[in-house]
């Protein structure tokens, strides 16, 4: 009988790079680190890394669980789901995007936060261009794409002290405005 020997988490990185074709310049920059701290990495000249938040954008780039890294070891604070970070992954996987290429669908200094978005680590954006970009990129109705912009909008209100449901005639006239606006804006 033959012994499983566990693949390295460096070794398990240069295969994903290799079978992607993903340059490590960009893979660099998706998870916010160095070009030469990759390659040492990928060389095992520093041992891989043992920082949560970098293996956790490592394993959201490759799209997979950051508990497949042996180094990586479970944060004690609860993680919150956001639904609307669920819905961005559901639709990547229907347009039948890898995470790689869908994050070089953005601007390669703006990669970083959309991996940071779908890690969890950032809230969807509350600045509507931002959100119809990534919702455009995967083919979200408008309609979808706006829902989602409102509930962030009302969650940033929630957060900031603002109680919505007894200021219900206030926010139904913003967002009745803010609608308003973006339908006369796209059927210009």
């Amino acid at each position: 009988m033959k012994q499983i020997v566990p693949e390295k988490s460096s070794e398990k990185v240069a295969k994903f790079l290799k079978k992607n074709s993903l340059h490590k310049r960009d893979f660099a920059e998706m998870i916010g680190v160095t070009l030469s701290y990759v390659y040492n990495l990928i060389d095992e000249t520093v041992p891989f890394s043992t920082r949560g938040t970098t293996i956790e954008r490592i394993a959201t780039v490759m799209d997979i669980q950051p508990e497949e890294f042996s180094e990586y070891r479970i944060p004690q604070e609860p993680i919150l789901i956001d639904e609307s970070v669920e819905i961005l992954k559901d639709y990547i996987k229907e347009n039948k995007l890898t995470v790689v290429s869908f994050l070089k669908s953005f601007p390669r200094k703006k990669r970083i936060d959309i991996v940071d978005i779908l890690r969890g680590a950032l809230p969807v954006p509350i600045d509507y261009k931002e959100l119809k970009l990534i919702g455009t990129t995967l083919n979200m109705p408008d309609e979808e794409i706006y829902s989602m912009w409102e509930n962030r909008v009302k969650q940033v209100l929630e957060s900031a002290g603002m109680n919505i449901y007894s200021n219900t005639g206030l926010i139904s006239s913003m967002f009745d405005c803010a609608k308003k606006y973006l339908d006369t804006k796209l059927n210009k």
